[in-house]
Formats: structure tokens, sequence, C-alpha cells
């Protein structure tokens, strides 16, 4: 259960999804505050995305995406200057409703942001898993077809974990955040690799020698 005020981490390039992990170094001296009260308290943060433009107002409180995702950490480990090296495991999807700004570092009031339940889209998404899987891992048909993502790994899980460690931009990362649950997430997921593949296939036919 999500409570109505957490701290939340802007950062300008990184997008948490719920149940992936994600490392982090905190060594600024708000955010280290940040990571000592979360720790002695329900170690919940909730990491959101700084929109274009931060760069001239970072040391304050520059504009950031509504649409977050909460973690909690998991592992915590405080170096010896201050620093700390922290992980957090993505648990929900949250909206800021609006900023309490009574501490260093910044706290947001926020509101759930539920998903719908995968298991009511798990017949549809076995064929959006294979279009999936293809676009990862091509391969030959047929009996000898080796399975290189593993079949015991969840539709959530996969698709979640693509979105957060493929080499998308933020913003094309904050999208896939922002869509409504499983289903609506992998096929937006698609078609950003198909735009990949043929952006290189584009490239590669224009520098290929004639």
């Amino acid at each position: 259960m999500l409570p109505p005020t957490i701290p939340i981490f802007p950062l300008p390039n990184v997008v948490l999804f719920p149940n992936v992990f994600l490392p982090l170094h905190i060594f600024e001296t708000r955010y280290r505050q940040m990571v000592d009260a979360a720790l002695s308290g329900d170690r919940i943060i909730g990491m959101v995305l700084l929109r274009p433009g931060w760069e001239g107002d970072y040391e304050g409180r520059p504009p950031v995406y509504q649409i977050g995702c909460a973690g909690v950490v998991t592992h915590a480990e405080r170096l010896a200057d201050g620093r700390f090296n922290i992980v957090l495991r993505g648990m929900e999807k949250f909206r800021i409703a609006d900023e309490d700004t009574g501490q260093i570092y910044r706290v947001a009031n926020v509101v759930p942001v539920p998903e719908p339940p995968a298991e009511s889209v798990r017949e549809a998404m076995r064929s959006e898993r294979q279009r999936l899987e293809a676009l990862l891992v091509p391969q030959p048909e047929g009996p000898q077809r080796e399975h290189k993502v593993p079949s015991s790994m969840a539709d959530e899980d996969l698709v979640n974990a693509l979105a957060q460690y493929l080499e998308f931009d933020p913003v094309e990362k904050q999208a896939l955040l922002e869509r409504d649950g499983l289903l609506d997430r992998c096929q937006s997921l698609i078609e950003l690799l198909e735009m990949k593949v043929l952006a290189a296939r584009h490239s590669w036919d224009r520098d290929e020698p004639h």
C-alpha cells in the first residue's frame, strides 16, 4: 500500500518500472538525507523523470513528469563519507498531486495509479509476447527453435524489465511507464523496437557502398 506522502527522487535519465530492480548511487546532501529518512521509515522512494530544460534549476525544484513509480529500498550500503549505494525494487505507479516544500529534499503528495490486472490480458499477451521475443532474438521457424528468453519469466516482469533496461530515450521510457497496463505497454514496446530496427536498416542501407 502506497502512503499518501513519499519522498521523490527526480533524475534526468532514469525511469523505474514495477517489480524491476534499480541500483542507485546517492551522493547529493539532500538525497542522502532522503535515504536516511526512508531507511528510518517505510523505505519507500518515488522515482520521477525530470522534464526537458531541467538543467537551469537542478539545485531547486525543476518540473518533473507527474507519473512516477515508487520503489522500496531492498539493499542499502552507507559509505564512510556519507554517500549511499542502494537498490530499489519498483512497487507501483503514482501521480503527483502536489509537493510539500518543508524538506531539503523533494516530497510529494501522491495518488496511486493502479493498472489492469495482468491476468485479465493473459490470453492477448500470448501473441504479443511471441512478437516481442521475435524482435529481441530473431530465430528460424521450426521445432529446433531455441528460446533465448526464459519462458518461466512472467509477462509483466519481462515487459517491465525490457522497458527499463533497453536503450531507449528517457522520454520514450516515460511514455512506456504511462501506458495503461501490461498489454498496452507491451504493444508500445514492440512499436518502439520495430521503429528502431527500421531506422537501423535505413542507416545501414545508406552507409553501404554502391
